[in-house]
């Protein structure tokens, strides 16, 4: 079958396609050892479908095979979901069914285990939907976790319907020393349940501490009117993805079941409810490096993977956010990385398989100048004052936070070579003659730069504050420090009475008192190159607000601390005094886009904004 492995789905037959779906099915639901990713079997699923929607194939029913003591028949049939791999799909699903805009939806996680429903008596898989296979022999193996509490399956008296999984957590601490039919251990939690499904004997799991859990599919849901799907929807991943079970995606559900069994089902799949595929913005690779990358007040790490293409752009790297997610996933060096690219930003890791030749790859020496890197979770950080990265990223962060827009990182750093510059205060005393030394500027973009450092001598107190790059105290916080006290009160504050301050508290305090005392002298010299508007007293003290719309690849929270630090107040929703709407596309037509456009307030894309 290797032959059918050289060739994109998109240049096969429909024969080719259909045959190369048997093949694999054979391999994952009978053999057990899949030897593609879930990603590329969905490809050939979508490309068949896209010749041929009603190939008998798309609409068989797979089960694994299972150790049996019979067949059971199911009432009502336990059928598959129909499947989508974008949220544009399942909206348009959902319009078609919905009766109105309020229609009320199920959103629930896509377990990636075995179907199965329990009687109180008797646990059968889903089979082909109508029929299944009695697997009541595996019981003793299965803790139930149900709305009505966790408990051992056997002591259930009530029925239950859901997924046989491994919560993650238990394959980490338990499956290590488990072994298979084979002698070893397993590769990874779905090939384990599939594994122990086909055992006629389980006494020697038993022995050896496996254990299974049937998650009940009404376990964890959620309620949302379909008019608020589109802005809620990275809500409802990120909580689902928080959930300790291996999961493949997200089922949507009609919320009213009379009306949902209403629409009665194909011979596949029930109408009132689909399935979103993660494989839809999801592949997988190999991790061969990873990058630390200097920022303001830490290292970044970055992982350069195997070239992969997602959604006809391909991909090379992919951030691990920091060294805490590292850690915690026992990323390394050689291990398969789950990669998602979910709009045009930023494709990042969900999840790893360790590899078999693997390297560690946190580093414990900064790259830059040789120091000790010091591990202060969730980041990891030189804590050199003379290294030279380290300065350059402050230096950036503080020119960014006084208003010098036109200072990128690139020219920061010729700065920094050719002009020795070293602090904001060295900015301000530039003239045109300096400029004009660096590669790249001309009369007038130095003029435009000099113009610019001008407009920044006169500056709130509260960007002067945040200019000093004080661990948890950017723009937002900075304001509100202000609002209360002057800069020179400020400075001869007690750290009980930084602490009492609103928003503050013991570690803020701690390091706001300390940054204040050494940085004093560079403080001074600063407030002697600008002009002062202060804070406490004024009239409108008042952050401009920004709200984010759409899916995007990192969690909401990740993109609302990076507009705290640039002086924005992240709100929900979009009201007449929004200042900025960030979409990840701005051509879509959720209510937050409807309502910004018809209030005028600027719309930007999630790119635009970053830049």
């Amino acid at each position: 079958m290797d032959d059918l492995f050289a060739n994109d789905p998109a240049m096969l037959t429909e024969s080719e396609l259909a045959e190369r779906i048997a093949y694999h099915n054979r391999k994952y639901w009978e053999e057990g050892e899949p030897e593609i990713s879930d990603e590329d079997y969905d490809a050939l699923v979508r490309a068949l479908t896209a010749l041929n929607p009603a190939h008998p194939i798309l609409a068989e029913v797979q089960a694994p095979v299972v150790a049996s003591a019979g067949k059971v028949l199911h009432d009502p049939p336990m059928l598959s979901l129909d499947k989508a791999y974008s949220l544009p799909e399942v909206l348009s699903w959902a319009r078609k069914f919905a009766r109105t805009e309020d229609e009320p939806l199920l959103i629930q996680p896509k377990y990636d285990g075995i179907s199965a429903g329990w009687d109180g008596k008797v646990l059968s898989t889903r089979g082909d939907g109508f029929e299944g296979e009695d697997i009541t022999a595996k019981v003793p193996l299965i803790e139930l976790e149900h709305e009505k509490g966790t408990m051992p399956l056997a002591k259930c008296g009530f029925s239950a319907r859901g997924e046989i999984v491994i919560r993650e957590d238990d394959f980490r601490e338990i499956y290590s020393h488990v072994k298979g039919k084979s002698g070893r251990p397993y590769k990874n939690s779905r090939n384990a349940v599939a594994g122990m499904m086909g055992l006629k004997e389980i006494g020697e799991m038993l022995r050896q501490g496996a254990k299974l859990t049937l998650v009940d599919y009404g376990l964890h849901s959620w309620q949302c009117p379909l008019a608020e799907l589109s802005d809620r929807w990275n809500e409802f991943v990120q909580k689902i993805e928080s959930l300790p079970y291996p999961m493949d995606g997200i089922v949507v559900k009609l919320a009213d079941a009379a009306y949902a069994d209403s629409l009665g089902n194909t011979a596949h799949h029930p109408r009132g409810a689909i399935a979103f595929k993660f494989s839809g913005v999801r592949k997988t690779s190999i991790l061969r490096s990873v990058e630390w990358s200097f920022g303001k007040n830490c290292l970044t790490p970055v992982a350069n993977i195997d070239p992969i293409d997602i959604s006809g752009t391909t991909i090379r790297r992919a951030t691990l956010h920091n060294l805490q997610n590292v850690l915690e996933r026992d990323i390394q060096i050689g291990d398969e990385l789950v990669i998602e690219r979910a709009g045009d930003v930023i494709p990042y890791v969900v999840s790893s398989t360790p590899g078999e030749n693997r390297k560690p790859c946190v580093i414990t020496e900064c790259p830059c100048c040789g120091a000790t890197l010091v591990r202060d979770l969730p980041e990891l950080r030189c804590v050199n004052p003379d290294c030279r990265e380290t300065q350059l990223q402050r230096l950036l962060a503080a020119v960014r936070n006084i208003g010098i827009e036109r200072l990128g990182e690139p020219n920061l750093r010729r700065m920094m070579t050719t002009l020795q510059v070293r602090t904001v205060r060295d900015i301000f005393r530039l003239t045109k003659d300096d400029i004009l030394k660096l590669e790249g500027f001309q009369d007038t973009s130095a003029e435009n730069l000099l113009a610019e450092i001008a407009k920044a001598r006169t500056t709130p107190d509260w960007q002067i504050l945040a200019s000093l790059n004080i661990k948890g105290i950017g723009p937002n916080i900075a304001k509100g420090i202000l609002s209360e006290y002057t800069l020179e009160e400020l400075r001869q504050l007690s750290y009980e009475q930084l602490a009492s301050i609103k928003g503050i508290g013991p570690e803020r305090a701690s390091a706001l008192q300390e940054e204040l005392r050494t940085q004093a002298d560079s403080l001074k010299e600063l407030l002697e190159c600008v002009q002062i508007q202060q804070t406490k007293g004024a009239v409108n003290t008042k952050l401009p607000t920004i709200c984010f719309t759409g899916k995007m690849p990192e969690k909401r929270s990740y993109y609302q601390k990076l507009a705290q630090e640039r002086g924005y107040q992240p709100v929900d929703a979009v009201t007449a005094d929004l200042a900025l709407l960030v979409a990840m596309d701005p051509q879509e037509n959720s209510s937050k886009l409807q309502k910004a456009r018809k209030g005028g307030i600027p719309i930007v894309s999630l790119t635009e904004w970053l830049q």
